[in-house]
């Protein structure tokens, strides 16, 4: 009974970070990606400040200073802006679907960086996962957009900070990681600005409203993963972030009248495959909570931890 309540609030939780997605891209045509970047970070940032502070807990601390912390914050940042990035400008679903490799890419990345065992089997389905993301991206064939290589970049950055994450000390909790990870996406979203020449809008009262509801849902959604991580078994729970994908699409041909065509949809079911079949691999491996890396294929938000 924990496992079903804990994969209904992992499916609400996935069902949030698509409807985010689709605020944020909804936004961007009357605002700036820098902009909206440093809008939510600024309203994300308050909102965890506000728990904090309610929690009688500090919002900056030494510890926070240590290099794990501090590549988790360029991680972040390279994560949400190249992400957000590639929600702006191209399509939702195949950004959504490239995004889903960002497990796989963890895995390598332990594997690489950290020196954690990873058999014949769990190397093939990373290979296969990221053929599938070549289907998507096409590079040098026909279709071939480079504007979605942004996605790509945003995997490189999230993998990055969820490795970053398991070297952070225990010191810091997961409510100071979530207010660290909004607060640092102010100042590269003005940094964005400012390199890219664009200048700051004034949102109007559909922007006022799809940014309020992109935090909101966002911190909502936030909650929903580590409940559902907390309730049922983290190896049961896990596979079911995939169901952001489903959101995505329908977020796209519903809202934005998006038409995936046939490699993309082959290439999202190849990275979700290599994916649930690596998550279940480690399963079998090492059993219990530790067998599941902590990823957000939702961006910036741990234990799972745009994106």
């Amino acid at each position: 009974m924990d496992n079903l309540r804990g994969a209904m609030l992992m499916v609400l939780a996935m069902a949030g970070f698509a409807v985010e997605d689709m605020f944020v891209k909804l936004t961007s045509d009357a605002l700036p990606v820098g902009q909206i970047i440093a809008l939510l970070g600024a309203g994300g940032g308050a909102i965890f400040a506000v728990i904090l502070r309610i929690q009688g807990k500090r919002l900056f601390s030494a510890d926070m200073l240590t290099q794990p912390i501090l590549l988790r914050a360029v991680g972040e940042v390279l994560g949400t802006l190249c992400f957000v990035t590639a929600i702006v400008l191209t399509p939702l679903s195949s950004a959504s679907a490239i995004l889903q490799a960002t497990p796989l890419a963890v895995t390598l990345g332990a594997a690489l960086f950290l020196g954690e065992p990873v058999g014949w089997r769990r190397w093939s389905a990373i290979i296969v996962g990221f053929l599938g993301v070549l289907l998507i991206v096409r590079p040098g064939l026909e279709g071939f957009n480079a504007l979605s290589l942004f996605a790509v970049a945003g995997v490189i950055g999230l993998a990055l900070r969820d490795l970053a994450t398991r070297k952070v000390p225990k010191s810091i909790s997961s409510m100071q990681l979530s207010f660290l990870a909004f607060i640092v996406l102010v100042p590269a979203g003005l940094i964005l600005m400012l390199a890219a020449g664009t200048p700051a809008a004034m949102p109007g009262g559909a922007e006022v409203l799809y940014l309020a509801g992109a935090m909101v849902i966002g911190v909502l959604a936030y909650y929903a993963i580590v409940a559902a991580m907390r309730v049922g078994e983290v190896s049961f729970v896990t596979p079911f972030r995939y169901t952001r994908m489903l959101f995505a699409l329908v977020a796209g041909i519903v809202v934005f009248d998006e038409s995936p065509d046939r490699l993309t949809l082959v290439g999202a079911a190849i990275i979700i495959a290599s994916g649930v079949y690596t998550l279940l691999r480690e399963r079998k491996i090492t059993p219990g909570p530790a067998a599941v890396f902590p990823s957000r294929a939702c961006r910036g938000k741990p234990p799972q931890t745009r994106t």
